[in-house]
């Protein structure tokens, strides 16, 4: 897919991977919409490339459904649609006091893929009514796991879970929406230079580092950009994870 002149829906497009690419779709000549449930944040992103920033709570339909249309009555419908919006707790199953609350277990399970899906699905939407561009494809769906989908650490199980689903849901999701010439792809990061891991003790952020293989360093929100660029260009890419992740394999803690 060429990516100059189509409409792109980044969420959690207010700061790190997000941010980061809404901020390199917009510079390949997308029209980009950025959403995220920190207004500031996000206006802050959507002022700084010319796009249109919203401010959406991806586990809420209505809120979802609102941000689509206004999304779609300044872009049109969006044919690269990136979910990178997620929350990542660390609680033990069982701790000093008790058992891990549930509400806390369901609110990870409804941001990262409660909230991936609901994206997905009004992506889709919105995909299938477009005309299909010269090769046939009407649009490219990019969801965000974590290499926890496979190692999940300790205290990582909300985490973990919620982004085993989404790599599940991705072969599920790209035969579903095969018919409508709709692909669906997922990366799986590992360590990436976010504000939350750039906010650690740089001790801690200095071993983390040493325990990927190569590069020994946390990984760009750039390079997870320039990967979505690169899905979106390639059309042979459809229904599978790719992980960004320096060849780490995460210890149990």
């Amino acid at each position: 897919m060429k990516i100059d002149g189509v409409a792109a829906l980044v969420t959690g497009g207010g700061s790190g991977m997000g941010a980061a690419t809404a901020r390199h779709l917009a510079s390949l000549g997308a029209k980009v919409t950025v959403l995220d449930v920190n207004e500031d944040a996000v206006l802050a992103v959507a002022n700084e490339i010319g796009g249109l920033g919203l401010v959406c709570d991806v586990t809420d339909a209505a809120s979802a459904e609102k941000a689509f249309a206004q999304a779609e009555g300044a872009h049109g419908a969006a044919r690269i649609a990136v979910n990178c919006a997620g929350v990542a707790p660390a609680q033990r199953i069982v701790g000093r006091d008790g058992a891990m609350p549930l509400e806390a277990f369901r609110r990870v399970i409804e941001v990262n893929l409660i909230g991936t899906f609901n994206i997905l699905r009004l992506a889709a939407a919105g995909m299938a009514k477009l005309d299909p561009t010269d090769s046939g494809e009407r649009g490219v769906i990019v969801n965000t796991a974590s290499v926890a989908a496979y190692e999940g650490q300790i205290g990582q199980a909300a985490y973990a879970s919620s982004k085993g689903g989404v790599v599940a849901l991705t072969i599920c999701a790209a035969r579903d929406l095969a018919r409508s010439a709709i692909r669906v792809m997922t990366i799986a990061p590992g360590l990436i230079g976010t504000p939350m891991l750039l906010g650690m003790p740089q001790e801690v952020q200095d071993s983390l580092a040493a325990s990927v293989p190569f590069p020994k360093r946390f990984g760009r929100p750039e390079e997870y950009a320039r990967l979505v660029q690169h899905i979106a260009e390639n059309e042979m890419l459809n229904g599978d994870v790719i992980r960004l992740d320096g060849a780490i394999r995460m210890a149990p803690q």
